[in-house]
């Protein structure tokens, strides 16, 4: 198996069980914008590893700093403006817009970075972006939609963000090592935890006692971030997003409807069953 593959697989899984019992500590009173600062946390050790691996040679040029930074800050930066964005607006409408970075990721790669592919692969792309934005279909639970714009501007930042998250860790990964990325996009992550922190209401009621379950989850986020940049190592940018977006998603669901027996609405059904086409005509 190629080395990119195998490095998406394993975000995708990852991300996958991530995404199906992330939302646990937060239903048990422990707020989401204390689960970033968790996550933050929790991507230490990951970068301690990866640094040994290659003998703590930290590239620390101007342009290393530059680029790692950026990918962290749109990484993390999109997460705490998606946290707001679901304040403002209804998260039924929010998600799909937001699941269509990988599209922002791909025109990049193509206009700036001159990536191609097969006709095969070029077809489990689209399917692939066709599927995201359905797997982040939620069904309309009542709440209304805001009278403002601001939500369907945030969305569209966080997008933006994410996808050009994609571009400059391909971009990154032709001048330096993944580690060192890796390791800037730590840094950045904890830089923003007094952002999380200051966006956290600590007026309500707080259950401190899943701090432990939400470390527990959030390391395997930590992980698959730490997989996908070595994902864009080898891999296209044209094929690695759309693929981890697509199929990581279709794992949640896949898993949330065998443990909570949860039956997936038509639509993200849908969306699971093209996910699963565009992965074997990927991969």
């Amino acid at each position: 198996m190629q080395h990119w593959l195998t490095y998406a697989l394993v975000t995708t899984l990852f991300w996958g069980v991530w995404g199906a019992f992330i939302e646990i500590p937060e239903k048990r009173g422990f707020p989401a914008t204390l689960g970033y600062a968790v996550w933050a946390l929790t991507m230490i050790p990951c970068a301690v590893v990866a640094l040994a691996l290659v003998g703590w040679k930290l590239e620390a040029n101007p342009r290393s700093i530059a680029l790692g930074a950026a990918a962290g800050l749109l990484g993390a930066g999109g997460q705490l403006a998606l946290f707001e964005t679901l304040r403002r607006g209804p998260a039924y409408l929010v998600f799909p817009i937001v699941g269509l970075s990988p599209a922002v990721s791909v025109v990049m790669a193509v206009a700036l970075l001159g990536e191609s592919t097969t006709p095969r692969v070029w077809a489990g792309i689209v399917l692939a972006l066709v599927a995201v934005p359905l797997l982040s279909y939620q069904p309309p639970g009542g709440q209304p939609v805001a009278a403002g714009r601001s939500w369907l501007w945030l969305s569209l930042v966080v997008c933006l963000a994410w996808g050009v998250q994609a571009y400059v860790l391909r971009f990154a990964n032709e001048t330096m090592r993944s580690e060192s990325i890796f390791f800037y996009m730590t840094a950045t992550g904890l830089l923003l935890i007094p952002v999380a922190l200051w966006m956290t209401d600590f007026r309500a009621p707080i259950n401190w006692k899943p701090s432990g379950l939400a470390a527990a989850i959030q390391s395997l986020n930590s992980i698959g971030a730490l997989t996908m940049v070595y994902a864009f190592r080898y891999g296209k940018a044209i094929v690695v997003s759309p693929l981890i977006n697509a199929v990581a998603p279709a794992i949640t669901v896949l898993i949330s409807l065998i443990l909570y027996r949860t039956v997936p609405h038509r639509v993200v059904a849908f969306g699971m069953v093209l996910a699963a086409i565009a992965f074997f005509l990927m991969a």
